[in-house]
């Protein structure tokens, strides 16, 4: 087993890698695709999550430092974000961010996890972000021999935001946004995404990247979106026993 590892690159230079993420606070959530995202988990945490509260109105959402405040606030109380510190919450939306808008830092990303995807490697389990990297690493190493993409609380499939910015770009526009099948006919693609996990928020990514994907929810509990409560599940450990066999 491998793992392709990338978090340094989101650290800045010649700093230690400390324990836990800078102290961000909510002034640091930057105008654009930030706010963006951040009110894109609120919605989704409001309409999942009975304990949050919901925002007012869309028009209004995250354009204040006001509103980024309480989008923070009531994001603390769902269930994905429980027991998250702020500066985390922050520190991931940051993360997103220079990924997908900083073409340097990418390339730097994904080079790493193709470098670990060798000719014997059969299996890929990728989470959270780490599914956009997989994603975009397979789509550039034509006639891989993997057999099985396991993505687990993926954002892939999120829209403007995510979806329209992967490399290859998909085609189409609207509904009939098609993204790329990041592998040959032997490829099985299997996507978890649990039901109170708002960075999975379109938990359905087959009309995007194809019927022969298979799409399931499951329930995390407490803990939507944490990646331990993927793996253990009997679903993620079946498709991984697949891409082996």
């Amino acid at each position: 087993m491998a793992v392709g590892f990338y978090g340094d690159l989101f650290r800045p230079s010649g700093q230690y890698l400390a324990a836990g993420d800078p102290p961000y606070t909510a002034a640091d959530v930057e105008d654009g695709f930030e706010r963006e995202l951040l009110a894109a988990w609120w919605r989704a945490a409001a309409e999942s999550d009975p304990g949050v509260v919901a925002p007012d109105a869309d028009d209004t959402l995250v354009a204040t430092p006001e509103s980024v405040q309480a989008a923070l606030r009531a994001l603390s109380g769902s269930k994905f974000f429980a027991n998250l510190a702020l500066r985390a919450v922050v520190a991931d939306l940051k993360q997103v961010r220079a990924y997908l808008t900083d073409q340097q830092l990418r390339d730097r990303a994904r080079s790493r996890v193709m470098a670990r995807i060798g000719p014997d490697t059969r299996v890929v389990v990728a989470h959270s972000l780490g599914s956009v990297v997989a994603y975009e690493a397979l789509c550039a190493l034509p006639g891989h021999q993997v057999r099985a993409l396991v993505t687990i609380g993926s954002p892939l499939g999120i829209p403007n935001l995510v979806l329209h910015r992967l490399q290859p770009t998909p085609t189409g526009e609207g509904k009939e946004v098609r993204g790329a099948w990041p592998g040959g006919e032997h490829l099985q693609w299997t996507n978890l995404a649990a039901t109170g996990d708002v960075v999975a928020l379109v938990k359905d990514l087959r009309p995007v990247f194809g019927r022969q994907l298979r799409s399931a929810t499951l329930s995390n509990g407490a803990h939507a979106h944490d990646a331990t409560s993927y793996l253990t599940d009997a679903l993620c450990g079946q498709a991984i026993a697949e891409g082996l066999a």
